[in-house]
This record gives C-alpha cells, structure tokens and sequence, in this order.
C-alpha cells in the first residue's frame, strides 16, 4: 500500500461517508413509504407510533460510522521485526509456548464472531488472570478474524494462567500469537508531532510522560470550526482568532502538567486544513480559512526561542520545512512520533507525516525509532470501541500491502488520570455537544448497554484513556 497523499486520503472517507448517508436516505424513504402505504391503507396511527420508535432503534444500534461489513477480515503485515510464536488455547485458558519478556508487545489473531445479541450489544473479549483484567471491544455482529492486544499479560500468558472469555461472542480457529520485542523509549529522546494541539495528548501522553526528555512539536493552531465562540457575541474571524490563540496556548501549556519544559514545547502556528494547500504549491501562502490572518506570528508568541518563519511569518510549506529542521537539529530526538500515513485519513495528519519526513533528508542527525499513530480512521469512528479504561485492540485494515510493527505501552490507572485531565485542559475539548449527539449517547446507554466516560463529555475521553497506547513502530 502506497502512502496516500493529503487529498486521497480525506477523499476516500468523505466518499464513505457519503456513501454511508445516500444508503441510510435510501433506507429511510423506503421505510416512510411502507409506512405511510400502512397508514393509508389500515391503521392511521400506526405510523405515528412507529416512527419515533424506529428513529430510537437506529440511534441506539445503527448510528455507528461503519464503511465496512463486519464478516470481514482484518489483515496485517508486521514485517520481520515481529515474530509468530507457539500459542494454545484450550478450554478458554492461553499459554503461549515460550519464554516471554514482560514489556513485549503482544498481538493475538483469532476469529471472533458474534452471538445473535451482539448484533445489539458490543461483542466483548474478556482477559482475565487473577486479579488482572482486560476488555477489548469489536463491531457489532463481529465474524472474522480480528487482533487483540495481550500488552502486559506476560506472565500470566507464559503461566497458561490467562483465561479468555467471549461475552455476545465466541472465540474460533487456531490462535496465533505474534511478539515485537521491546524497545527502549523512555531512557531516550523523544519529539512528538501534533499536527493541532491536543494530538499528542491524544495518541503519546504516557509515552512522552515517562520520556526523559520530551519535546512537543504543535504544526496548527487549530482555529476553525469556532462556532462555541461566535455564541460569546464574537464575529466569525474573531472567534476563530480567539480558539487559535487559546489552542495555540494549550499546545505550550498543557504538556507542562506532564512534566515537558516549556523550552521543549513548540507551536508553529500555520493554519489548520491548509496543510496540503501548502504542500501542492510549496511557495505559496495559504491564509487562514476562517480567522482572515495570511501571518503565523499571531499565534507563535508563546514560543520559548525564534524558528526561521518568525522572519516573514508566511503560511508556506517552504517555512513549515525550515522551522521543522531547525527543531530536528536542536533536539536531536533518538524517537519520533507522528501520525500514521495510511491508517489516520486527517489532511493535516497525513502532510505533517509528509513534511517532517521531507524535513529529514539531508539532515546530519537521524532518529533511531519512527512510532506512528491514528487520532482517526478512515472506516470506523468509533475505534478504540468499548470503554475508557479498557485495552486496545489493532484497529480495522481489510488490506496490508506494507509492513509496520505493533508497539504498545500498558498505562496504570494513574497514568491515565492523569491524561484524561490533560485532555481536560484542553480547550477544544471542553464545549457541550450537541443536543442531538447527548440524545444519541442517552438512547446507546439504555437500549446498547454504552457507558459514558467519566472523565467527560467528548467521544475522545473514551477513545483516549485507555490501558494501552498504540503506534506502529520502524527502525530508521
């Protein structure tokens, strides 16, 4: 599979989706003509009556985003880094058939399928070995083969101590255990890659916590799609100027409460969806869609030292490669970590994966170790599926023409407190949603069995905080 470019990328899910919705108008014009046939030709009020509750049915158990069937496979390619070792699975315990380190990542491939009440309440895998316990969370009406994350399950796994129990599923075939030895990432230095302020939060805050030194890179400053701010009597410019500076903060501020020095937190302040404008005309200026600003200064102020762009304060993609090899040659970062090229479908995600690789060549200093990670999927809105706090299994991919390796960091249960507040601080995460999206969530609660995060509101404090962390890892 080719890498694909900032405009495929965001062309294909916007294709889904439209695919998506024309299916369910389809569907819903369908269903008002057979009832409106019922309501003419029998009983007025049985339209009335079962409108709503089929309104009701469809938010609880066919709202998700799902742009693929749920029978189908997920495949993967981990490259020769990952190795399959002997595994047996027999009346619901595992043990792998040999010697395992406990930071290892572990990847195990079964079929799951689904009962007839998963195709209603989410199919479940329970990990259970004493008083440790996983739960990891797949499509409704799951029938195919899917990868669990056994991340910190060593010792039990090794022991044939660690039971696997299917809830609204059933375990089939052979399972296949699949190790990537571990790498030293926290004793080196990092540089995380947030194309806006709230990514590296997002994928790496346990990683970057734990790092002995740390940098965080913010390319945007995340200023549109400010309509909170218009409520506040603000015109449209100003409100988009306004969230820009305040994410434009947070992306300085927040990684402090992990223990990242200022002098190590970097905003670059090109605008947000302009990206890939930027990098098809590389000379170019791209202004801002909404805050009517052509100068990234506005946003830069908080930075520690000067970056070669503060000189004209352009938004081109020529600047955005300046400022990123000044920053690779300062920090010397041993890992890097940025958004995946082909599993995250964000434009922005996709061109700052791009320029920071382009930013690379030619460079005297290297990094080691690239981790990638995937704030979005092209196919499924809801993965990480299940409940904050749980582990994260490998997320949907019905094709693998390119290898990566799996690396996964286990996070306690403080470390993840900590993100979620993190995560709190941040202000694009902070605003109500809408009425209809709390309706929904309130329907999936008493009809699907869904539960809230209790950390907040936002669909990312359940996708976030989990046990695990996940990237994808290659040695440079």
């Amino acid at each position: 599979m080719q890498p694909r470019t900032g405009v495929s990328g965001v062309s294909r899910k916007q294709q889904l989706l439209k695919r998506h919705r024309r299916n369910k108008r389809l569907g819903l014009l369908v269903g008002l003509a057979a009832l409106v046939t019922v309501g003419v030709f029998s009983w007025w009020w049985l339209p009335l009556l079962l409108l709503p509750l089929l309104w009701a049915a469809h938010e609880a158990w066919f709202a998700d985003h799902l742009f693929y069937a749920p029978g189908e496979d997920y495949a993967y390619e981990f490259g020769e880094q990952t190795l399959e070792v002997p595994a047996t699975l027999s009346g619901g315990l595992l043990k792998a058939e040999c010697t395992l380190q406990g930071n290892d990542t572990l990847i195990l491939e079964l079929r799951v399928k689904s009962s007839w009440l998963g195709r209603f309440l989410d199919p479940q895998v329970e990990l259970v070995a004493g008083e440790q316990a996983d739960r990891q969370t797949f499509e409704r009406g799951v029938d195919g083969v899917r990868f669990l994350n056994l991340t910190g399950l060593a010792a039990p796994l090794e022991a044939g101590a660690l039971r696997l129990r299917g809830r609204h599923c059933g375990l089939l075939g052979r399972p296949r255990l699949w190790i990537t030895p571990a790498v030293e990432l926290q004793r080196r230095r990092v540089m995380v890659i947030a194309p806006h302020a709230d990514d590296a939060e997002l994928a790496a805050y346990g990683l970057y916590s734990q790092a002995d030194e740390t940098w965080v890179v913010t390319l945007t400053a995340g200023e549109i799609e400010a309509e909170h701010y218009q409520k506040m009597g603000l015109a449209k410019a100003e409100a988009a100027r306004l969230k820009g500076r305040l994410r434009a903060w947070d992306s300085i501020a927040v990684p402090r409460w992990a223990g990242v020095a200022e002098s190590r937190c970097v905003q670059l302040g090109y605008f947000c969806l302009q990206l890939p404008a930027m990098q098809a005309a590389p000379d170019q200026p791209a202004a801002s869609r909404e805050a009517d600003l052509a100068d990234i200064r506005v946003f830069r102020r908080f930075n520690p030292f000067p970056l070669p762009a503060d000189g004209d304060g352009a938004p081109t993609w020529r600047n955005l490669l300046a400022d990123l090899r000044a920053l690779l040659e300062m920090a010397r970062p041993e890992v890097l970590v940025m958004p995946h090229p082909q599993l995250d479908p964000h434009p922005d995600h996709i061109c700052a994966q791009a320029a920071v690789l382009e930013a690379l060549q030619g460079l005297a200093w290297q990094p080691q170790t690239l981790l990638c990670y995937a704030n979005h999927l092209h196919d499924n809105d809801r993965w990480p599926m299940g409940d904050s706090g749980d582990g994260v299994a490998l997320p949907p991919q019905l094709s693998a023409a390119q290898a990566w390796a799996p690396c996964s960091l286990v996070l306690d249960v403080a470390t993840q407190r900590d993100k979620a507040m993190a995560l709190g601080m941040m202000h694009d995460l902070q605003p109500p949603a809408p009425f209809k999206r709390r309706l929904r969530r309130l329907l999936q609660r008493w009809l699907a069995g869904r539960r809230p995060s209790p950390y907040g509101e936002n669909e990312f404090f359940r996708k976030a905080v989990r046990r695990h962390e996940l990237f994808w890892r290659r040695e440079l």
